[in-house]
Protein backbone atom coordinates (compact mmCIF):
# COMPACT_ATOMS: atom_id res chain seq x y z
CA UNK A 1 0.00 0.00 0.00
CA UNK A 2 2.60 2.36 0.91
CA UNK A 3 4.35 1.99 -3.10
CA UNK A 4 0.57 2.71 -4.15
CA UNK A 5 0.15 5.96 -2.54
CA UNK A 6 3.85 6.82 -2.99
CA UNK A 7 3.11 6.15 -6.92
CA UNK A 8 0.18 7.92 -6.90
CA UNK A 9 1.30 11.22 -5.28
CA UNK A 10 4.39 11.16 -8.01
CA UNK A 11 1.53 10.93 -10.78
CA UNK A 12 -0.47 13.67 -9.01
CA UNK A 13 2.48 16.31 -9.35
CA UNK A 14 3.55 15.03 -12.34
CA UNK A 15 0.42 16.34 -13.82
CA UNK A 16 0.18 19.59 -12.11
CA UNK A 17 4.10 19.96 -13.16
CA UNK A 18 2.82 19.56 -17.10
CA UNK A 19 -0.17 21.60 -16.51
CA UNK A 20 1.53 24.60 -15.17
CA UNK A 21 4.31 24.10 -17.85
CA UNK A 22 1.99 24.37 -20.64
CA UNK A 23 0.42 27.33 -18.54
CA UNK A 24 3.58 29.01 -19.55
CA UNK A 25 4.15 27.98 -22.66
CA UNK A 26 1.11 29.20 -23.71
CA UNK A 27 1.72 32.68 -22.12
CA UNK A 28 4.89 33.17 -23.99
CA UNK A 29 3.90 31.80 -27.51
CA UNK A 30 0.85 34.39 -27.33
CA UNK A 31 2.52 37.67 -26.20
CA UNK A 32 0.26 41.17 -27.48
CA UNK A 33 1.66 44.14 -27.99
CA UNK A 34 -0.22 47.29 -28.25
CA UNK A 35 0.83 50.46 -29.62
CA UNK A 36 -1.56 53.37 -29.36
CA UNK A 37 -1.80 55.70 -32.18
CA UNK A 38 -3.52 58.84 -31.44
CA UNK A 39 -4.96 60.20 -34.63
CA UNK A 40 -7.61 63.42 -36.23
CA UNK A 41 -10.81 62.28 -36.40
CA UNK A 42 -10.74 63.08 -40.04
CA UNK A 43 -8.63 60.27 -40.15
CA UNK A 44 -10.76 57.73 -39.11
CA UNK A 45 -11.79 55.72 -42.17
CA UNK A 46 -8.67 55.34 -43.39
CA UNK A 47 -6.26 55.15 -40.85
CA UNK A 48 -8.71 51.91 -39.29
CA UNK A 49 -7.91 50.15 -42.76
CA UNK A 50 -3.90 51.17 -42.54
CA UNK A 51 -4.12 49.68 -38.67
CA UNK A 52 -5.86 46.32 -39.73
CA UNK A 53 -3.33 45.84 -42.14
CA UNK A 54 -0.25 46.82 -39.81
CA UNK A 55 -1.51 43.87 -37.81
CA UNK A 56 -1.60 41.35 -40.58
CA UNK A 57 2.40 42.79 -41.29
CA UNK A 58 2.99 42.22 -37.33
CA UNK A 59 1.57 39.10 -35.37
CA UNK A 60 0.47 39.75 -32.09
CA UNK A 61 0.80 43.57 -32.17
CA UNK A 62 -2.30 45.49 -31.72
CA UNK A 63 -3.06 48.69 -32.79
CA UNK A 64 -5.06 51.03 -30.35
CA UNK A 65 -6.95 54.08 -32.35
CA UNK A 66 -7.79 57.59 -30.80
CA UNK A 67 -9.57 59.49 -32.75
CA UNK A 68 -10.81 63.16 -31.96
CA UNK A 69 -10.16 66.47 -32.56
CA UNK A 70 -6.35 67.23 -33.15
CA UNK A 71 -6.27 70.09 -30.28
CA UNK A 72 -7.80 67.76 -27.80
CA UNK A 73 -5.39 64.63 -28.98
CA UNK A 74 -2.36 67.39 -28.41
CA UNK A 75 -4.23 68.24 -24.76
CA UNK A 76 -4.23 64.65 -23.72
CA UNK A 77 -0.95 64.49 -24.67
CA UNK A 78 0.44 67.52 -22.92
CA UNK A 79 -1.47 66.05 -19.35
CA UNK A 80 0.80 62.52 -19.91
CA UNK A 81 -1.70 59.89 -21.55
CA UNK A 82 0.81 57.71 -22.77
CA UNK A 83 0.83 57.13 -26.98
CA UNK A 84 2.82 56.22 -29.77
CA UNK A 85 2.22 57.85 -32.57
CA UNK A 86 0.23 61.68 -33.04
CA UNK A 87 -0.59 62.24 -36.68
CA UNK A 88 -2.55 65.69 -37.02
CA UNK A 89 -4.80 67.42 -39.36
CA UNK A 90 -2.35 70.88 -39.39
CA UNK A 91 0.89 72.24 -37.83
CA UNK A 92 -0.63 74.06 -34.95
CA UNK A 93 -1.38 70.98 -32.80
CA UNK A 94 1.59 69.25 -33.75
CA UNK A 95 3.67 72.07 -32.69
CA UNK A 96 1.79 71.81 -29.50
CA UNK A 97 3.15 68.57 -28.64
CA UNK A 98 6.10 69.72 -29.87
CA UNK A 99 6.36 72.56 -27.22
CA UNK A 100 4.80 70.45 -24.54
CA UNK A 101 7.93 67.94 -25.05
CA UNK A 102 5.95 64.76 -26.30
CA UNK A 103 7.27 65.09 -30.14
CA UNK A 104 10.78 65.58 -31.13
CA UNK A 105 11.26 68.85 -33.05
CA UNK A 106 12.07 67.69 -36.77
CA UNK A 107 10.31 64.49 -36.77
CA UNK A 108 7.14 64.85 -37.83
CA UNK A 109 6.52 64.62 -41.78
CA UNK A 110 3.42 65.20 -43.73
CA UNK A 111 1.79 62.56 -44.65
CA UNK A 112 -1.56 64.05 -46.52
CA UNK A 113 -3.40 66.65 -47.65
CA UNK A 114 -6.77 67.68 -47.83
CA UNK A 115 -9.05 70.60 -48.98
CA UNK A 116 -12.88 72.40 -47.50
CA UNK A 117 -15.94 71.21 -49.38
CA UNK A 118 -19.67 72.49 -48.10
CA UNK A 119 -22.11 69.32 -47.48
CA UNK A 120 -25.77 69.80 -47.94
CA UNK A 121 -28.64 66.73 -46.57
CA UNK A 122 -29.66 65.10 -50.38
CA UNK A 123 -33.16 66.57 -49.74
CA UNK A 124 -31.70 69.57 -49.19
CA UNK A 125 -34.57 71.68 -47.22
CA UNK A 126 -32.80 75.25 -47.54
CA UNK A 127 -32.71 75.35 -51.12
CA UNK A 128 -28.96 75.73 -50.99
CA UNK A 129 -27.20 75.36 -54.43
CA UNK A 130 -24.10 77.63 -54.34
CA UNK A 131 -21.68 79.22 -51.76
CA UNK A 132 -23.76 82.60 -52.07
CA UNK A 133 -26.72 81.01 -50.88
CA UNK A 134 -24.95 79.93 -47.47
CA UNK A 135 -25.33 83.50 -46.67
CA UNK A 136 -28.91 84.24 -47.18
CA UNK A 137 -31.25 84.43 -43.80
CA UNK A 138 -32.58 82.06 -42.24
CA UNK A 139 -30.35 79.49 -43.39
CA UNK A 140 -28.60 76.87 -40.44
CA UNK A 141 -25.13 76.39 -41.08
CA UNK A 142 -22.88 74.49 -38.35
CA UNK A 143 -18.60 74.39 -38.45
CA UNK A 144 -16.13 73.18 -36.20
CA UNK A 145 -14.93 74.96 -34.21
CA UNK A 146 -12.51 78.34 -34.13
CA UNK A 147 -9.89 75.83 -32.65
CA UNK A 148 -10.44 72.44 -34.21
CA UNK A 149 -8.59 72.76 -37.55
CA UNK A 150 -11.38 72.02 -39.47
CA UNK A 151 -12.69 75.13 -37.96
CA UNK A 152 -9.44 76.83 -38.55
CA UNK A 153 -9.80 76.00 -41.80
CA UNK A 154 -13.36 77.22 -42.98
CA UNK A 155 -12.39 80.24 -40.99
CA UNK A 156 -9.52 80.99 -43.25
CA UNK A 157 -11.55 80.43 -46.31
CA UNK A 158 -14.38 82.64 -44.97
CA UNK A 159 -12.18 85.66 -44.70
CA UNK A 160 -10.97 84.32 -48.08
CA UNK A 161 -13.94 85.09 -49.21
CA UNK A 162 -14.75 88.52 -47.77
CA UNK A 163 -11.58 89.92 -49.77
CA UNK A 164 -12.65 88.62 -53.15
CA UNK A 165 -15.04 90.69 -55.47
CA UNK A 166 -17.50 87.61 -56.26
CA UNK A 167 -18.33 87.70 -52.25
CA UNK A 168 -17.34 90.55 -50.17
CA UNK A 169 -18.17 91.80 -46.68
CA UNK A 170 -21.69 90.78 -47.32
CA UNK A 171 -21.40 87.12 -48.02
CA UNK A 172 -19.21 86.96 -44.65
CA UNK A 173 -21.43 88.74 -42.41
CA UNK A 174 -25.02 86.74 -43.88
CA UNK A 175 -22.38 83.53 -43.41
CA UNK A 176 -21.71 83.87 -39.43
CA UNK A 177 -24.96 85.52 -38.30
CA UNK A 178 -26.18 81.71 -39.89
CA UNK A 179 -23.97 79.60 -37.89
CA UNK A 180 -25.67 77.81 -35.09
CA UNK A 181 -23.44 75.44 -34.10
CA UNK A 182 -19.57 74.90 -33.46
CA UNK A 183 -18.47 71.41 -32.88
CA UNK A 184 -16.20 69.71 -31.45
CA UNK A 185 -14.70 68.02 -34.10
CA UNK A 186 -15.42 67.80 -38.06
CA UNK A 187 -17.04 64.36 -37.54
CA UNK A 188 -19.72 65.94 -35.23
CA UNK A 189 -20.61 68.42 -38.57
CA UNK A 190 -20.88 65.91 -40.83
CA UNK A 191 -23.35 63.57 -39.09
CA UNK A 192 -25.30 66.68 -37.64
CA UNK A 193 -26.00 67.26 -41.62
CA UNK A 194 -26.41 64.01 -42.26
CA UNK A 195 -29.29 64.18 -40.08
CA UNK A 196 -30.70 66.78 -41.00
CA UNK A 197 -30.01 69.01 -38.02
CA UNK A 198 -28.37 71.86 -40.21
CA UNK A 199 -29.20 73.30 -43.76
CA UNK A 200 -25.27 72.55 -44.63
CA UNK A 201 -21.63 72.11 -43.05
CA UNK A 202 -18.18 72.65 -44.23
CA UNK A 203 -15.91 69.35 -43.73
CA UNK A 204 -13.31 68.16 -45.33
CA UNK A 205 -13.78 66.42 -49.00
CA UNK A 206 -11.91 62.99 -47.74
CA UNK A 207 -15.19 63.04 -44.95
CA UNK A 208 -17.28 62.57 -47.44
CA UNK A 209 -15.19 59.71 -49.78
CA UNK A 210 -16.97 57.15 -48.08
CA UNK A 211 -20.47 55.74 -47.30
CA UNK A 212 -21.90 59.40 -46.36
CA UNK A 213 -21.67 60.12 -50.11
CA UNK A 214 -24.58 58.67 -50.97
CA UNK A 215 -26.47 60.89 -47.89
CA UNK A 216 -24.82 64.01 -48.99
CA UNK A 217 -24.47 66.41 -51.92
CA UNK A 218 -21.46 68.69 -51.99
CA UNK A 219 -21.00 72.13 -53.23
CA UNK A 220 -16.98 72.93 -54.47
CA UNK A 221 -15.00 75.79 -52.81
CA UNK A 222 -12.91 77.53 -55.62
CA UNK A 223 -9.68 76.52 -55.47
CA UNK A 224 -8.32 80.19 -54.57
CA UNK A 225 -10.81 80.54 -51.82
CA UNK A 226 -10.23 77.00 -50.42
CA UNK A 227 -7.92 75.80 -47.37
CA UNK A 228 -4.98 73.08 -48.39
CA UNK A 229 -5.33 71.10 -44.88
CA UNK A 230 -1.82 69.06 -44.04
CA UNK A 231 -1.58 66.41 -42.30
CA UNK A 232 1.67 65.52 -40.18
CA UNK A 233 2.28 62.62 -38.27
CA UNK A 234 5.62 62.02 -35.78
CA UNK A 235 6.45 59.33 -33.23
CA UNK A 236 5.93 60.01 -29.51
CA UNK A 237 9.46 61.13 -28.00
CA UNK A 238 8.72 58.81 -24.60
CA UNK A 239 7.05 55.68 -26.59
CA UNK A 240 7.07 52.75 -25.44
CA UNK A 241 7.28 51.27 -28.60
CA UNK A 242 9.34 53.35 -30.33
CA UNK A 243 10.38 51.11 -33.16
CA UNK A 244 6.93 49.92 -33.69
CA UNK A 245 6.17 53.23 -33.79
CA UNK A 246 8.39 54.26 -36.59
CA UNK A 247 7.23 51.20 -38.52
CA UNK A 248 3.80 52.73 -38.50
CA UNK A 249 5.01 55.49 -39.89
CA UNK A 250 7.02 54.09 -42.40
CA UNK A 251 3.68 52.45 -43.38
CA UNK A 252 1.52 55.38 -43.83
CA UNK A 253 4.07 57.00 -46.01
CA UNK A 254 4.89 53.90 -48.22
CA UNK A 255 3.19 53.38 -51.65
CA UNK A 256 0.86 50.92 -49.88
CA UNK A 257 -0.39 53.56 -47.21
CA UNK A 258 -0.07 56.26 -49.85
CA UNK A 259 -2.45 54.48 -52.08
CA UNK A 260 -4.66 54.29 -49.31
CA UNK A 261 -4.89 57.90 -48.19
CA UNK A 262 -5.87 58.74 -51.95
CA UNK A 263 -8.38 55.82 -51.87
CA UNK A 264 -10.09 57.90 -49.14
CA UNK A 265 -10.46 61.17 -50.32
CA UNK A 266 -7.14 62.62 -49.25
CA UNK A 267 -4.19 64.54 -51.67
CA UNK A 268 -1.24 62.15 -50.90
CA UNK A 269 2.14 63.37 -50.67
CA UNK A 270 3.93 60.76 -52.70
CA UNK A 271 3.47 57.93 -54.44
CA UNK A 272 5.84 55.97 -56.41
CA UNK A 273 4.82 54.26 -59.50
Amino acid sequence: MPRLWLVVLLSILIIFSNTGCNRTRVEKNNPETELIVFAAASLTEVFTEIARQFEADNPGVTVILNFAGSQQLAHQLSQGAPADVFASANDRQMSAAIQTGRVREGSQQIFAKNKLVIIIPNDNPANIHTLSDLARADQRLILAAPEVPAGQYAQSFLQAAAADPAFSLEFYAGVVDNIVSYEENVRAVLSKVRLGEADAGIVYASDVWSDMISQLDTIEIPDRLNQVASYPIAPIKNSSQPELAHAFINLVLSNRGQQLISSFGFTPITIVE
